[in-house]
């Protein structure tokens, strides 16, 4: 708990967009007031405020439509509460149904999963403002104006800037690019680019893109990326294993080299301008083939020469790509018209999004995290609401709006949103009273304070929840000022609830919790399926669905950290410690497994045939049997002696491939570190049979002596 209050994450919200999102909150509350008419500004204050949100990164249509249904969402929430909130029978199973709702749709998404937060909040607050049903339309409407506010500010640039999210999607795939080329990530880590890359997918393929002609030099960008990014870790990994001083040096030169063109690259499609330091900075790369060239001749009787001849392909590679790279930004912009030939806007397949309708169906089932989630939701809600109305608190409200905040799907959300909700609500009482004392004589300072805590908590929200809800205790304590409550008693007020709602949601997960152990191994078992895939595809050649496949390996591996995450978060208990490292080292070596093949990816992408012989495909046939083997294995479906050992079919492979074919190397490489991989993770499934629980009777009959 004290490591989740003093962790503090990196800003990802821009302080231009912090001082949009607040001023849009500030300004209406402003104008009202100077108009004699604070109520009509809290509500249109609201309505921002709980969209403000939903102002994330994406194309303009994109954001546009997002906004647009968190406005409409709140404004309906809102009225709803006015209209049956004077009525505790009707309330109730409302309450209910928003409860489980709004649990239910995380399955949905982070946008969903906020939506459904925020009607729930709206509909609690506006039902205990006791205002009469007729007023209910107008309070809806202001509500629904300040959501539209926010999104009016959040598109204002369209026309002007068409295509700037574009263009700073594929610069922070650039930025990720030169890391990668200056740090040398492990094998057994994932490239820092790889949720950068899935969020441009997503962005330039996706159902809302951009539409345009210039759009196309962005995907072509992205497209050429993802080469260098494998030409960047074939080398990464050729410069690990190399044993020559002078070679490593070159190598190093080279990456430092192309961090240096990407970083000017990045700068000039952030800026919109002309790649002139990049196409300058691009051409130095052919001065680093000689110092390889000699470092070869000079490094025989090692294994240098041979990796070496695996690094020039890969040299020439990335000086084609990133000249490519360098040609393709001239287009790159609101202006630029195209020169290549327009391809299909697709989105791989594991990054389509699934119909939500057939998603939430596939949830209704207490197997589901979503639907347990949402029972759990729903009927805490109702406690706190019944507790609410029979306590008679003032502002008793925040009861059911903390327990709705603090209940998350999982054990260390729920305690750590519980603990950063409790203690950043007795540092928003410091604030509070500091800010009562000193600062609320002057309509103008009370709403210049406001404008500013609005401005921290969006931009701390994200970085430290307690550190932004104390941000946000004063700016409530700065609202309610408006309406003519006291903020001592409001502060008060607000900490007992906060307490006793916290309480509320950590005690009802508690008793009925979901443990994250089966889902780790049926998240570890798709990660398998999906490297699987990819990598029956490459020992077959299809260069065509390389993209995709690697796509769904990506997706795949962020589930299993988001996962391994939560397993860690949980208490201590039986073995979840060993099942967290297993966890771990399993995700380590898919890791490994997918970087083992890069530089053979590079050349069948530059058209270089595999050889067709009858080895090569016994190969393939046992990969793809290990793989499958082995996921059943985690999903307690399958036998641990069904797994193959791969080291005796890479050994065939290796004195069948001829010695003069182009793919030889590159092959043999390949083949070596995918059976090192295999056999490793074989290895660590032998070992798990003393750390899985609930592991079917067949299986731990037939694993040997695992």
């Amino acid at each position: 708990m004290l490591r989740t209050l003093l962790r503090f994450k990196p800003r990802d919200v821009p302080v231009r967009v912090a001082l949009r999102n607040s001023f849009a909150v500030f300004a209406p509350l402003a104008l009202a007031v100077w108009l004699g008419q604070p109520a009509i500004g809290l509500g249109v204050a609201i309505g921002a405020l709980q969209t403000m949100f939903a102002d994330q990164p994406g194309a303009y249509r994109l954001r546009m439509r997002r906004m647009l249904l968190s406005a409409a969402i709140a404004g309906l929430a809102a009225g709803l509460g006015i209209l049956i909130g004077g009525h505790t029978a009707v309330l109730v199973p409302a309450v209910f149904a928003f409860g489980f709702g709004g649990g239910l749709v995380v399955s949905l998404g982070p946008l969903a999963a906020r939506n459904g937060l925020a009607s729930m909040i709206l509909l609690m607050i506006c039902a205990s403002m006791g205002l009469a049903p007729a007023q209910a339309p107008g309070v809806a409407m202001l509500v629904f104006a300040g959501g539209l506010l926010q999104m009016v500010m959040a598109v204002a640039a369209w026309p002007l800037q068409r295509y700037r999210p574009e263009r700073f999607a594929v610069a922070t795939i650039l930025e990720q690019l030169a890391i990668t080329a200056r740090t040398r990530p492990d094998a057994s880590q994932p490239s820092p680019t790889l949720q950068a890359a899935q969020d441009t997918l997503v962005l330039l393929h996706g159902q809302h893109h951009t539409r345009g002609v210039a759009l196309q030099s962005f995907r072509i960008m992205a497209e050429i990326c993802e080469r260098v990014r494998v030409d960047l870790l074939a080398l990464a990994d050729v410069h690990a294993r190399l044993e020559s001083g002078a070679a490593r040096e070159a190598i190093e030169g080279l990456l430092k080299q192309a961090a240096l063109v990407l970083d000017h690259l990045s700068a000039a499609m952030r800026e919109a301008a002309a790649p002139l330091r990049a196409e300058a900075e691009v051409a130095k790369l052919q001065d680093f083939t000689p110092p390889l060239e000699a470092a070869r001749q000079t490094a025989q009787g090692t294994r240098d020469p041979r990796l070496l001849r695996l690094a020039a392909g890969r040299v020439a590679g990335l000086a084609g790509q990133l000249r490519a790279l360098v040609r393709n930004s001239y287009w790159a912009s609101s202006q630029g018209q195209i020169n290549a030939q327009r391809a299909e806007a697709r989105l791989p397949p594991a990054l389509r999004p699934n119909s939500p309708w057939i998603t939430l169906r596939a949830n209704l089932t207490l197997s589901s995290v979503a639907f347990r989630h949402a029972l759990r939701c729903g009927t805490s809600l109702v406690v706190a609401l019944l507790l609410e109305r029979t306590l008679q608190l003032p502002h008793g409200v925040w009861i059911p709006m903390t327990t709705a905040i603090v209940l998350k799907p999982d054990f260390g959300g729920t305690l750590s949103f519980g603990a950063a909700r409790v203690t950043g609500t007795l540092a928003g009482l410091l604030i509070g009273t500091a800010l009562i004392h000193f600062a609320m004589d002057g309509t103008l300072v009370r709403l210049l304070l406001l404008w500013a805590l609005c401005f921290g908590f969006r931009l701390t929200a994200q970085v430290n929840y307690g550190l932004g809800v104390a941000l946000l205790t004063g700016m409530v304590v700065m609202l309610l000022s408006f309406e003519g409550y006291a903020p001592g008693d409001a502060l008060s007020a607000r900490v007992v609830a906060t307490l006793i709602g916290s309480a509320l949601a950590m005690i009802s997960y508690a008793l009925w919790p979901t443990w994250e152990g089966r889902r780790g191994r049926a998240a570890l078992a798709t990660l398998l399926e999906a490297d699987q895939r990819h990598l029956t595809a490459l020992l077959a050649g299809r260069v065509d669905v390389l993209d995709d496949t690697r796509s769904a390996a990506r997706a795949a591996r962020t589930n299993v950290q988001a996962s391994i995450d939560r397993l860690k978060a949980e208490p201590r208990r039986g073995g979840n410690r060993d099942e967290a490292q297993l966890a771990e080292s399993l995700l380590a070596n898919a890791t490994r497994l997918m970087r083992a093949p890069l530089t053979l990816e590079a050349q069948l992408r530059e058209g270089v045939p595999l050889p067709a012989l009858p080895e090569l495909q016994a190969y393939a046939d046992a990969v793809d049997q290990a793989l499958g083997a082995q996921s059943r294995y985690l999903r307690l479906t399958g036998k641990f002696s069904e797994i193959p050992a791969l080291r005796p079919f890479e050994r065939r492979l290796a004195h069948a491939l001829p010695q003069d074919h182009d793919a030889t190397p590159a092959l043999l490489d390949a083949a070596d570190r995918i059976a090192d991989s295999l056999d490793t993770l074989t290895h660590l499934l032998r070992r798990s049979g003393t750390h899985v629980p609930n592991r079917i009777t067949d299986t731990a009959a037939n694993a040997g002596p695992g």
